[in-house]
């Protein structure tokens, strides 16, 4: 164990230098000049181009906060082995994308917020590869074995949060790059996101426990709808309070966005009392499907100022309504109030993807629909079928993209179960352990993968004492 000690903390001294290394290009880069000469009175960008510099930054950012790190993040939680090398890969990534986006020329921007939470997003970084560093040192006596616990914990929401700040980021990054939601256009711009986002993540949350959460709702005893209606009334206490500006004249949508949160509230405690039966056993209903029906409706109906921001908000309110269709249907007619297709919640229905999809559809739809947006779109003459075109194939890619992120955990976390006896040989019947022809049967990938994961988590857990003896006779 001294040699694998010695090479973790080798390992562990290379990373705290580069934690510390970056740190310093945090210090740098906000002591960095940021030039507004060119920007226009009242404007939030130059009128000059995205130079090769800035779109470098842009796709290596993307790849580091938008694949890599999700990616590490699953690899973590199923404790594989390829977790350490794709984050390392997404911090070398990370840094070097913030360089780039320090060392740009052309387009110039004021203070905002895509600057301003950069340095914090990366500090989010140092401090989960300090803590990732110090696990992998397996120190667990004296103090360390209180505090141990506590550091995987840390480790372990931090890690969780990354991909949410990334996305937050993203988002601030593309607003900035346009020079959007400034002034008045503020308050409808943050409407937009955060229910663009909001309907995003509800749908990944639905993917998450159709594909790989059946077994857990079992565990918790309750059901689906019971978990959404909480949400929803949550969510509709908020609108209810926030769309408008107490103590100031109705405007615009105002009345039609504060009665929206009231349905939600109101709708929401229905679902969480119908989410129980009278003996108390979790009961499926339709609750959340027919708010989220309810809601595209509404939104469908938003008067707009502009022809091609009507066709879009059109769109995004029947897509909306799709969902709570077909969510309605899934519940009714596909699973009949059932939890799952299957009882060992495993199976699912093709028809179980098209509600979930939808959300994700209706999302970026919505995060697309801005005031700035649709002017801009309007002023360069594209029309709406290719915009919606163009929506509707980002949710694809993000929905595959979930897709495979759940199968990468579904392989690790729930591994194929050895093969059940089959018939044959001279006595009838074969052991799991041999082939028809007499022949012993070789391990085959998931038999790999079992033995890969336990020697990852058994890894520097061992003392010398408590190895097996003929590791003992080899050394």
């Amino acid at each position: 164990m001294a040699p694998l000690l010695a090479c973790f903390s080798r390992a562990a001294s290379r990373t705290l230098a580069v934690s510390a290394a970056l740190a310093v290009l945090l210090a740098t880069a906000n002591a960095h000049e940021h030039h507004e000469d060119k920007i226009p009175e009242g404007e939030a960008v130059s009128p000059d181009p995205i130079d090769s510099v800035l779109w470098a930054h842009i796709l290596v950012q993307l790849t580091a906060w938008g694949v890599l790190f999700p990616t590490g993040m699953v690899l973590g939680i199923v404790r594989s082995a390829w977790h350490v090398p794709v984050q390392t890969l997404a911090s070398a990534l990370a840094i070097l994308g913030y360089i780039l986006g320090h060392s740009h020329k052309g387009r110039q921007f004021t203070s905002n917020a895509h600057a301003h939470f950069a340095p914090w997003l990366m500090l989010m970084v140092v401090v989960q590869v300090v803590l990732g560093v110090y696990l992998k040192l397996h120190l667990e006596r004296g103090i360390n074995g209180k505090i141990r616990r506590w550091v995987v914990m840390g480790h372990g929401v931090l890690g969780k949060i990354i991909p949410v700040a990334a996305w937050v980021q993203m988002l601030f990054g593309g607003i900035v790059s346009l020079g959007f939601c400034q002034g008045d256009h503020l308050g409808q711009c943050l409407a937009h996101f955060i229910m663009g986002s909001a309907f995003i993540g509800y749908g990944i949350l639905l993917t998450i426990l159709l594909l790989v959460g059946q077994m857990w709702l079992k565990r918790t005893n309750r059901s689906q709808e019971f978990f959404d209606s909480l949400i929803i009334a949550a969510w509709g206490c908020v609108n209810t309070f926030t769309e408008h500006r107490w103590g100031g004249p109705w405007v615009h949508n105002d009345l039609q966005h504060t009665t929206m949160g009231i349905i939600w509230w109101s709708a929401g405690l229905v679902g969480i009392w119908l989410s129980r039966d009278r003996h108390g056993r979790p009961k499926r209903n339709l609750i959340p499907g027919i708010v989220i029906l309810l809601t595209g409706w509404a939104m469908s109906a938003h008067p707009q100022n502009l022809p091609l921001s009507t066709m879009v908000h059109s769109v995004f309110g029947y897509t909306l309504m799709s969902a709570g269709i077909t969510r309605i249907i899934e519940i009714s007619f596909i699973l009949r109030d059932q939890n799952a297709v299957s009882e060992e919640g495993e199976d699912t229905n093709s028809f179980q993807y098209l509600p979930v999809f939808l959300l994700y559809a209706s999302g970026f739809l919505f995060m697309g629909a801005t005031e700035e947006q649709m002017q801009l779109l309007s002023d360069a003459g594209v029309t709406h079928v290719s915009y919606i075109l163009i929506l509707y194939s980002i949710a694809f890619l993000l929905f595959l993209f979930v897709n495979m992120l759940l199968r990468l955990y579904a392989m690790y976390a729930f591994p194929p179960s050895a093969k059940k006896p089959v018939e044959g040989g001279a006595n009838g019947h074969l052991n799991g352990s041999a082939l028809p022809n007499g022949h012993a049967r070789i391990p085959d990938a998931s038999d790999r993968q079992i033995r890969d994961a336990e020697e990852f988590e058994l890894e520097g857990l061992m003392s010398e004492d408590d190895e097996p003896e003929a590791a003992k006779e080899r050394h």
